[in-house]
């Protein structure tokens, strides 16, 4: 068995990522590409809670922009994250991993409703455990849901998969002479404006000395390459 970096971790995923080339909805494809990056990871002894965003189906803050009104948007929002949740689970477990959905908001027989004590139990027990429904309040991103969830359940680092490989110094879609950062502190990132995740979450990191790692999570293999720490992969950003 591979020695993995880290024992417990929580893994932001992008709800727009599990669109794929199709460009709306959930790819079965990107699904099966995840489930078999997250499954090799758990072989090796690592507990892997998961957050997943909407954007594929539903963003509150686009919906406000068109009429809707916010708060229903982002409930709305928040119901595609479970959307995407209850997917993942069903893609991990048609690959023989065993998962479990936990929401913010009561969805029972959907997902069970959120504790630490049984996100814990279920981590320990070998269970990917994926955590639905954002913080179930309105105005907070899927971000958000992470840092929160990460400390909740005192992971190691915070994995934030994108489809870039990392921190720029700029968009590097946009500027083709953008440099990529191997290292950065919390403070350097506020200094240099960069924006990796919304201003709460990453607050949350730093109050609560959670490592976050921004890495390309669309590339085969990259997740076990990272925390077997076979070679640099993404960005670390730590106090």
């Amino acid at each position: 068995m591979t020695i993995m970096k880290y024992k417990r971790i929580l893994l932001k995923l992008s709800g727009e990522s599990l669109q794929g080339k199709q460009g709306y909805g959930i790819s079965t494809e990107v699904l099966q590409e995840y489930a078999e990056q997250i499954k090799a990871v758990t072989e090796s002894g690592v507990q892997v809670g998961i957050v997943i965003g909407g954007g594929n189906i539903f963003r509150g803050l686009q919906g406000a922009k068109r009429g809707f009104d916010r708060v229903k948007g982002d409930q709305m929002g928040m119901l595609a994250t479970i959307i995407n949740s209850i997917a993942l689970q069903s893609a991990l477990e048609d690959n023989g991993v065993k998962a479990k959905v936990l929401t913010s908001i009561r969805t029972e027989p959907v997902g069970e409703y959120f504790s630490k004590a049984k996100a814990l139990e279920y981590l320990e027990a070998g269970y990917v455990t994926i955590f639905g429904g954002g913080t179930s309040n309105p105005y907070f991103s899927t971000d958000s849901a992470a840092a929160l969830r990460g400390v909740e359940i005192e992971a190691d680092v915070l994995l934030k998969g994108t489809r870039v490989d990392g921190i720029y110094t700029a968009d590097p879609e946009k500027d083709p002479s953008a440099t990529r950062f191997d290292e950065l502190t919390f403070d350097e990132v506020y200094s240099r404006n960069l924006h990796i995740m919304d201003m709460t979450a990453f607050t949350l990191c730093k109050e609560n000395r959670l490592e976050i790692i921004v890495f390309d999570m669309d590339t085969r293999g990259n997740l076990q390459k990272l925390l077997s720490d076979q070679e640099r992969i993404g960005t670390l950003v730590k106090l």
